[in-house]
């Protein structure tokens, strides 16, 4: 006698009722979800699953607390504030994928949870269910990228380009004006014109990096068109009787950040019965290049106003043009962004702000460095059509716990220059280095050629990989015999290359007219090591302002920083061991923000032991203390600081990796800081020789550009300094670029201000 197990009994019990068994969802592994609808956030709306290519909504019979907790998380934040039913957020279209949906709450997405099955829903649209999740992120939902948000359509919809018509339009770099063409499952296709709207347009600039659209002549482009319709020769009249030829209609609000998310029909509701586009054309659009991008000649004529001129939001410490940290001008001071609440559609405010396009990926997580300043806003609230980031709601950045590790960041769309197929590497060991080959026009031909490496340095490195696309610059390479360039481009067609750091490409940077190189050409060419991730030294200008005093210290004890020059000239003539000299002395401490290491140039054997500090010093100018006037001439002798490099402290949790005793590895961690006391020697400025009055105390950190950085402007820290001959006073310590209202300084005006050429 056999037994029938007791789930196969109550299985046939359910069937017997004519009720299905409370099933999972086919195995999904990627689901997707996403909330739209009238009145939708990126954290509530509608929900809707994405099943066999096409989106559904789900029924709210049985939907609760639980369930919404899963999809919140799922969709990257932390928790559900609450679920919405009967169509809240407005009735939904197609299919109604899934009812009776019962998770125990622990699931980390809805198909690991019953349901009655795909499709199977006796449910209208009135029932459609929504969420409102938490804005708050998770920790390791890293970024919001338009692939993520991509609709239906996501995988077919891949790229959009303007096909240009007008002889002037062909000549112009960037192409600007165009016949809008869509690639859709591997092929190029028209758009017709038909219902066609500037919100369209809009979406179509911002994805290929401009900023705005504006008017067409569309009755000149009817008529062009007409002519090639009625040419016997042309093929465009055959070619538009197929509607493999054309994408029927585009709907979009002008917010979105990629076409997919618009509605987009690509053939008629008929299919092939019906002719796509009948009596239209191809659409044609025309979209502003922002500030950066506009050849010399189409610059306004207009003085751009103040308000232009200080821009009130930043980019900072991204490898390419478009990308950064996001920081905003507020009360006078740059400050951050918290990354709660933050998407595509606020990010893409910013990109446009700036004279790009909108927003490919909206970062969370401080992922292209943190600062050190004041948090200004959190839970940015865009709609899409503000021109500024600050007409979008927010909130104070102090008001909900926000912190560093909060910073929101941003890569935006730019338009595509052709830069990059103008510059190469040739030898390396890897693709991300080796002698950098460049295409110049040479007796009115383009020829590629080597660069000359006199002058090269950090600043043109690091314009050489940008160009590439490969980061920043590990290493500027001025002797490359080792690499074996390319046959045929080793004649040097650049040199006297000089950058300030900001241009996009090599050939926008100073240089020779005539090709002159004092080494000629082969093993003296430029190279260059590029890396995706650097280091961002920034010095604590808070701690520096907290810690001034005075010291008169007995020459008898300034013996060994004698020697190590770290006393003004005057002390040579002093009757030695009597008398004193007066110190200003401080402490520093330098954190590393950026998202790697911060390393010593060169290796163990060059490193210098130093009697003083007893270790041994990785570099050996890797600060600059100075007294400056207020119109910026030394007054105190300028003291060029020896380092060790090391872990002071680092945040709880964060093992040190780096020590100086024993002869250990140098450097300073990732969120790291090192910390130099007041008490020890050298840590001064030597003011014996000042008069009593109004001053500028300066430091720099890494004032030669030894080591790559992802963000030099912040190198310099300054502060108001009052000595009245006995006491001393700092106040108002800031960052070099705490307070500039220019959103960018080259750094060839950094250097001026360092070498006190004010």
């Amino acid at each position: 006698m056999w037994s029938l197990p007791a789930s196969f009994l109550l299985l046939l019990l359910l069937l017997l009722l004519g009720q299905a068994p409370p099933s999972r969802p086919q195995s999904l592994g990627t689901m997707k979800l996403r909330l739209v609808g009238p009145g939708s956030k990126p954290e509530e709306g509608r929900l809707e699953v994405l099943h066999q290519g096409q989106w559904g909504t789900v029924c709210d019979d049985d939907f609760a607390l639980q369930e919404a907790t899963v999809a919140c998380r799922q969709l990257g934040f932390e928790a559900a504030l609450t679920w919405a039913h009967s169509a809240k957020y407005g009735p939904g279209e197609g299919p109604i994928w899934l009812d009776n949906v019962r998770c125990a709450g622990t699931e980390s997405s809805l198909d690991q949870c019953g349901s009655n099955g795909w499709g199977v829903s006796d449910c209208s649209h009135s029932e459609d269910v929504g969420v409102v999740c938490q804005p708050q992120r998770q920790r390791g939902y890293l970024s919001e990228r338009v692939s993520n948000a991509l609709g239906p359509q996501g995988r077919r919809l891949e790229e959009v380009r303007l096909k240009p018509i007008l002889a002037s339009a062909k000549r112009r770099s960037p192409v600007t004006e165009g016949a809008v063409e869509v690639k859709y499952e591997g092929h190029w296709r028209q758009v017709c014109d038909q219902g066609w709207t500037r919100n369209n347009s809009r979406v179509v600039c911002g994805m290929l990096g401009f900023p705005s659209e504006a008017p067409v002549d569309s009755h000149y482009y009817r008529k062009v068109w007409n002519s090639k319709m009625e040419d016997p020769k042309s093929r465009l009249k055959s070619l538009t009787k197929k509607n493999s030829f054309w994408i029927h209609r585009v709907n979009c609000l002008g917010t979105e950040p990629h076409m997919a998310n618009c509605q987009v029909q690509v053939a008629p509701a008929q299919g092939k019965l019906r002719p796509a586009c009948p009596g239209g054309m191809h659409t044609v659009v025309s979209c502003v290049a922002g500030p950066r991008f506009r050849p010399p000649k189409a610059k306004p004529g207009h003085k751009e106003s103040r308000a232009e001129q200080e821009m009130k939001v930043r980019l900072r410490s991204g490898a390419q043009v478009g990308e950064g940290r996001v920081e905003v001008l507020m009360n006078r001071q740059w400050g951050t962004v918290c990354d709660h609440g933050w998407n595509l559609i606020s990010a893409s405010v910013v990109c446009r702000q700036l004279g790009f396009g909108s927003a490919r990926e909206a970062l969370f997580g401080a992922q292209l460095g943190q600062a050190l300043g004041p948090i200004h806003l959190s839970e940015v609230r865009c709609r899409g059509y503000e021109q500024t980031l600050s007409e979008c709601p927010s909130l104070e950045g102090s008001q909900n716990g926000c912190q560093h590790e909060n910073d929101a960041a941003v890569r935006c769309n730019i338009p595509n220059m052709g830069f990059q197929n103008q510059v190469r590497l040739a030898g390396g060991r890897s693709p991300e280095e080796g002698v950098v080959e460049v295409q110049v026009e040479v007796n009115g031909v383009q020829r590629w050629g080597a660069v000359c490496s006199d002058h090269w340095g950090l600043n043109e490195a690091m314009v050489a990989c940008r160009q590439l696309g490969l980061g920043f610059a590990n290493h500027a390479i001025k002797d490359t015999w080792y690499w074996q360039g390319t046959p045929g481009a080793g004649e040097v067609v650049m040199s006297g290359v000089r950058c300030s750091g900001t241009e996009m490409a090599l050939q926008q940077c100073q240089r020779h007219g005539p090709v002159h190189c004092s080494h000629g050409t082969g093993r003296f060419s430029a190279g260059v090591s590029c890396t995706d991730s650097a280091p961002d030294l920034v010095m604590n200008a808070q701690l520096v302002q907290e810690t001034a005093y005075l010291e008169d210290r007995p020459l008898s004890q300034l013996y060994c920083a004698h020697e190590e020059n770290c006393l003004s000239q005057s002390a040579d003539h002093m009757n030695w061991p009597y008398g004193h000299r007066r110190l200003l002395r401080f402490s520093s401490q330098i954190h590393n923000l950026g998202r790697a290491d911060f390393r010593p140039k060169t290796g163990r054997h060059s490193w210098i032991w130093h009697q003083c500090h007893r270790h041994y010093h990785s570099i050996e100018v890797f600060t600059h203390y100075d007294l400056l006037t207020l119109n910026g001439s030394k007054v105190a002798e300028g003291h060029k600081a020896s380092f060790c490099l090391e872990d002071t402290n680092c945040p709880t949790g964060m093992q040190r990796r780096y020590a100086c005793a024993n002869f250990g590895e140098q450097g300073v961690t990732v969120g790291c800081w090192d910390t130099y006391r007041h008490d020890i020697d050298c840590q001064w400025v030597d003011i014996t020789d000042v008069s009593p009055g109004d001053y500028i105390f300066q430091v720099v950190v890494n004032p030669k550009y030894e080591v790559a950085e992802s963000d030099f402007s912040n190198n310099m820290m300054r502060c108001r300094c009052k000595y009245d001959g006995q006491r001393v006073w700092l106040h108002n310590c800031h960052t070099g670029d705490s307070y500039r209202a220019n959103s960018e300084l080259s750094l060839e005006q950094e250097q001026r201000l360092r070498n006190n050429l004010i």
